[in-house]
């Protein structure tokens, strides 16, 4: 299978609801033989088709009279494909790019489906997405539309993000979440040191530098050398650890804590010393805080399944510090995970603030007099992030807001992210 057949059989069964990205494409990788270069082909062409997809098939409306809900699903995402091929990546001929797509559409359709796809990349030039937007200048289109089109995020997300946004601000968020995230790593100061780690991926042949935080390292490119040595991690979810500042001893609850990223890391900042019960709500995910915690040598993690909603009376005030990184929309993190842009829905906003909420109230009960709470999302959302914080410091009298941060893809070159750390009345345990 050739790394085009991949990708459209990848992006059929997303949007058929069978999987998501990654895992459809590791599924794929698995099931074929397929070299490096076409790995990463495929790749490219899956990440890229679901990043641009209402701005290519508004690319497709300019140039086929049949409706585009009305084009095969399989045809769809191989003309999606050629297009990309032709408008946004530079080392692909453009003869490439149409000859196969057609020979796929052969396969996958019928003599008149590889005719169609055939006229209509044969119209496809470079500059296409500047064709389109002067095309779209001069039609009657709202603001929220231009902005979804050229920005390739659905309309009610758009809308949703226009009551708390400006226009050009928000327009400058929706594009960064197109642009492929840094790769950050986090050394694991169980093992190794931020200095030691740089200098033995320097001496594997990375591009690396120190990152922003104190832990965190940019590389160029990464494959599977790890030897738990380090994780990788966005700089955001590092800084919610830091911003908790666990010490050695003392006694931490993650309540939400699969995959386990920020739970080790916690764990390391506490040299490996005192207890961390860490949650999930799902056995499968309890495992993966579990094996993440062995490889990277960790010993202080007590992980178990447990729901973070219902309140236990026999956990009161027994945490110095707790870490809420609670279920979330994940908008922040569109760069890496596109497939949020299509699987989201507007009442999901409203239905995980409320499990948010319910975390919130009761995990808090859980915190020792002086002890400090980090609420923390990878969303943008207002609902999910300060004003769920306002309401809830109306409700609990004895609880302070210390520092609230808010960080952005566009402004910070970070996962779309927000933190707050608060603060329980009573003596101060630091």
């Amino acid at each position: 299978m050739t790394a085009r057949e991949l990708a459209i059989n990848v992006l059929y069964k997303i949007e058929n609801g069978e999987g998501y990205s990654n895992i459809e494409i590791d599924k794929e990788f698995h099931k074929n033989e397929i070299d490096d270069i076409d790995k990463s082909l495929a790749s490219e062409l899956v990440y890229g088709v679901l990043t641009w997809k209402i701005t290519l098939d508004e690319i497709i409306k300019r140039y086929s009279k049949i409706r585009v809900k009305k084009i095969s699903p399989w045809i769809l995402n191989i003309i999606r494909i050629g297009i990309y091929q032709i408008v946004f990546l530079d080392r692909i001929p453009e003869s490439a790019a149409v000859n196969e797509s057609v020979k796929l559409a052969k396969k996958y359709g019928h003599e008149a489906s590889s005719k169609f796809t055939n006229a209509i990349l044969r119209k496809i030039e470079k500059n296409e997405l500047e064709k389109l937007m002067d095309y779209i200048s001069d039609k009657p289109v709202l603001e929220d539309e231009i902005i979804s089109i050229a920005t390739s995020h659905p309309l009610w997300l758009v809308d949703e993000l226009l009551k708390e946004y400006d226009k050009k601000f928000l327009t400058e968020l929706l594009s960064a979440n197109n642009m492929k995230s840094p790769i950050t790593l986090r050394a694991n100061l169980i093992r190794t040191s931020r200095e030691e780690l740089i200098q033995l991926l320097k001496l594997k042949g990375y591009e690396c530098e120190p990152g922003n935080l104190p832990h965190s390292i940019k590389v160029k490119k990464m494959n599977d050398f790890s030897n738990g040595l380090f994780v990788v991690q966005d700089e955001a979810a590092q800084m919610a650890c830091l911003k908790l500042n666990p010490k050695p001893g003392e006694k931490i609850l993650d309540a939400c804590s699969s995959p386990g990223g920020k739970t080790t890391y916690l764990a390391a900042l506490m040299n490996n010393k005192g207890e961390i019960d860490a949650w999930d709500i799902h056995e499968h995910r309890v495992k993966l805080v579990e094996n993440v915690a062995e490889k990277l040598g960790i010993n202080v993690i007590r992980a178990k399944c447990n729901d973070a909603t219902l309140y236990n009376s026999e956990l009161d005030n027994q945490y110095d510090k707790i870490l809420l990184d609670v279920p979330c929309t994940g908008i922040g993190v569109i760069r890496k995970k596109p497939d949020i842009k299509w699987t989201r829905k507007p009442e999901d906003i409203d239905e995980l603030s409320t499990i948010q909420s319910n975390i919130l109230n009761t995990c808090c009960q859980y915190l020792k007099k002086g002890g400090k709470l980090v609420y923390s999302t990878c969303t943008i959302f207002q609902r999910e992030n300060h004003i769920q914080i306002e309401n809830f410091l109306k409700c609990h009298s004895d609880f302070k807001l210390i520092e609230e941060i808010k960080l952005f893809p566009n402004v910070n070159n970070t996962d779309g992210f927000y933190i707050a750390v608060l603060e329980r009345a009573g003596e101060n345990i630091d």
